[in-house]
């Protein structure tokens, strides 16, 4: 659905985005990832013929943005950052206007927008005015007017900018219905954990260059140099680290205090997974140790991108 090959834009001698190649296909809710100045939104605006690439290609659906501009706009919806609304519109005039644009007529293009208004939950704002909502209304209020046409493929720019927790909750919801649609979204953000529990596939830009592009659970592999458990007993959790740090594999062992007791920390090779501890808790078990709890010391994706990136803008 989204395909680029080298894609590139120039101003003199900067690069804002240099020989990115990207291969989206349908169902996929592509986290695109960045410092400001990365590029994300220069990349978003070439996909969605709104900026010539320098030099370079990318297809949507199998379209070239050089030589199939108008036939890609009917087929994506582009949320930009920021957008304005009109000041004497109520939301449902708002809708009705941009589906009018679209060429949506009639009964049809009232069931659309009441639709639309009722899939991100506005339907109680029909009659307000778009001036009045608050910043997350208005950002939903965004996100119905590009679905209006059905588009087969989202390029949604901080969708979730600025937003206040409850919002920024609305809106993951949100996009993970958008996700089981079918369709394929781009997404761009700085709230990194979000990203990791909505998409399936990210990559992280830094001055231009892309330096990752694979699944969620790959770029934690890449970025992750050890496997660390935290392995609580009820008691005796001096005798129990000893009888953990005699285990192949394990490179050390710390006791780790935890308010009114004691967890241990195991540091283990990298090159083995998780599966391969999975006897510790019977070997605990055997020498008479109870286990409160037995866990893997998870990377999040926040984690991902300040190990991969320097914080360097174009």
């Amino acid at each position: 659905m989204i395909k680029t090959q080298e894609l590139t834009k120039q101003y003199g001698k900067l690069y804002a985005v240099k020989d990115l190649t990207l291969d989206l296909v349908p169902g996929d809710l592509f986290g695109f990832i960045g410092p400001n100045g990365s590029g994300k939104t220069t990349t978003m605006k070439m996909i969605a013929t709104l900026l010539q690439p320098t030099y370079g290609e990318a297809y949507v659906c199998d379209l070239s943005v050089f030589t199939h501009p108008k036939e890609i706009r009917r087929l994506i919806g582009f949320m930009p950052d920021f957008f304005g609304v009109y000041d004497d519109m109520k939301v449902i005039e708002y809708l009705e206007f941009f589906a009018a644009a679209y060429r949506i007529r009639g009964e049809h293009r009232k069931k659309v927008c009441d639709d639309m208004l009722e899939l991100v939950d506005l339907g109680y704002k029909r009659d307000a005015l778009a001036t009045s909502l608050s910043r997350g209304m208005t950002q939903r209020l965004g996100l119905a007017r590009v679905l209006l046409h059905d588009p087969q493929v989202l390029l949604l720019d901080e969708p979730a900018s600025g937003l206040d927790p409850r919002a920024r909750i609305e809106m993951r919801e949100l996009l993970k219905r958008l996700g089981t649609r079918g369709k394929t979204i781009m997404v761009s953000s700085h709230i990194l954990p979000e990203l990791a529990d909505v998409c399936n596939k990210v990559g992280i830009i830094e001055r231009g260059e892309l330096l990752v592009n694979a699944d969620v659970a790959e770029v934690m592999r890449q970025v992750r140099d050890h496997l660390v458990l935290h392995i609580e007993v009820v008691d005796e959790t001096g005798r129990a680290a000893k009888l953990i740090e005699r285990h192949p594999g394990v490179r050390s062992v710390e006791i780790v205090p935890q308010h009114d007791r004691q967890s241990i920390r195991v540091s283990l090779e990298k090159e083995k997974g998780l599966d391969d501890y999975c006897d510790l808790p019977t070997v605990l078990i055997e020498n008479g140790f109870k286990i409160r709890s037995f866990k893997e010391d998870e990377i999040n994706l926040e984690t991902a991108f300040l190990t991969l990136t320097k914080g360097i803008t174009a």
